[in-house]
């Protein structure tokens, strides 16, 4: 029975729930106008609405990871799909009425086969960059990153002459963005790559390839087209986001839009269990990974949005901070590894001392408090060190 407590506790899920519940409950008692309390429903749909954005694309990028690889590109190719979507829609739309018919719906459907289509043809020059050119993952979406998003804004400027793609039609905006509607699409996207990563052959060569690239194309493995689906559903399920991102704010500026959020996808995919290494991770762990990184955000918002106008400053620290705790704690044996024994160990203590002073300080504006907030930080740091020195030494 103890066993298997211990083996329930272990599970990266559970973590993550609990975890959850901890800054719901920092949250509900940090926030100075109780938001969550005062208006549950209206918070509960913006959190959902949040969550669902971020899985959408982080699903994605998920399978990448755990096929040992990486997409810096997402963010670009949100924007970029957003744009597309948009120009469509203007395209064979340009009235823009505001009534929702047959002819308007097949439109849609059509307007969104024809941008995911440009995210699978994204994605295969990603994967043919790194499987043929030869080049490393990260150089290869990076540079898609830049290239992609500047193709955008000049796609945008010479399309309307302006800075943005702009159409706004209520009635489409409205069917996409109903919380039915935006839960249909995660539940299915969840249960095809949840089916997929964990019932098929496809599921298993990936995991397989992630662990051990080497070993899984010596065994027969066709790892160069396992990379070709990994990268196509990265691409395919941003372009989705971009999507929802254009449904959303019926607007789509290519400089401005998802700067960052691949990211947020890749925090979200490493704090829901995937390995950066490649080889390991989940599908239900990366849609609570979303869900985490989703409320720590819009709790940035609800704790410094009354005391600071740009508490949108400080999401990025707050979210870095985050993936390195839960890095950090979700590895074996966390509570007994030396972290400070050693010169690097001592060197960085001042630093994380004044990065615990400089949090106090943007959330009380208190110099003081900061000052004895990150003396204590240096301290408890320090006898840490102390501590794993002797243990080290016995």
């Amino acid at each position: 029975m103890i066993e298997t407590l211990k083996g329930f506790w272990r599970h990266q899920e559970v973590k993550l729930i609990l975890a959850w519940l901890a800054v719901m409950a920092v949250t509900i008692i940090a926030d100075p106008n109780g938001t969550y309390l005062a208006a549950p429903w209206e918070c509960a749909r913006e959190l959902l609405r949040a969550t669902i954005f971020l899985s959408v694309f982080a699903l994605g990028a998920a399978v990448i990871i755990i096929a040992g690889g990486i997409d810096l590109s997402s963010g670009a190719v949100i924007a970029f799909s957003a744009m597309t979507f948009g120009l469509f829609m203007q395209l064979v739309e340009p009235s823009a009425d505001r009534s929702v018919d047959l002819s308007s719906v097949g439109f849609l459907l059509l307007g969104m086969a024809v941008t995911i289509t440009i995210g699978f043809f994204v994605g295969t020059f990603n994967a043919w960059l790194i499987t043929k050119i030869g080049l490393q993952p990260f150089v290869a979406t990076l540079a898609m990153l830049v290239g992609l998003r500047s193709l955008a804004w000049a796609f945008t400027l010479a399309a309307t002459n302006t800075a943005q793609v702009s159409f706004q039609h209520l009635g489409l905006a409205e069917m996409l963005m109903k919380p039915a509607t935006l839960l249909t699409i995660l539940a299915v996207e969840v249960a095809a790559f949840w089916f997929m990563m964990s019932r098929t052959v496809i599921g298993r060569r990936l995991h397989a390839m992630g662990g051990n690239e080497e070993a899984a194309h010596l065994s027969g493995i066709r790892t160069d087209r396992l990379k070709w689906l990994a990268y196509c559903l990265g691409s395919m399920t941003a372009a989705l986001m971009g999507i929802l991102l254009m449904a959303y704010t019926s607007t789509a500026n290519p400089r401005n839009d998802a700067v960052g959020y691949e990211l947020n996808a890749i925090a979200a995919a490493v704090i829901g269990g995937c390995s950066l290494r490649g080889g390991i991770g989940t599908i239900p762990g990366t849609v609570l990974g979303c869900l985490f990184i989703s409320t720590v955000i819009d709790s940035i918002g609800k704790i410094l949005g009354g005391q600071s106008a740009n508490a949108k400053t400080y999401e990025g620290l707050v979210v870095g901070i985050v993936v390195v705790l839960a890095v950090t704690f979700s590895q074996k044996n966390a509570a007994a590894k030396r972290y400070f024994a050693d010169p690097i160990g001592w060197a960085a203590i001042p630093f994380l001392s004044l990065l615990v002073g400089c949090i106090t300080l943007f959330y009380k504006n208190d110099l003081k408090l900061a000052l004895i907030v990150g003396g204590f930080a240096f301290v408890a740091f320090a006898g840490r060190a102390v501590w794993e020195t002797k243990q080290a030494n016995a």
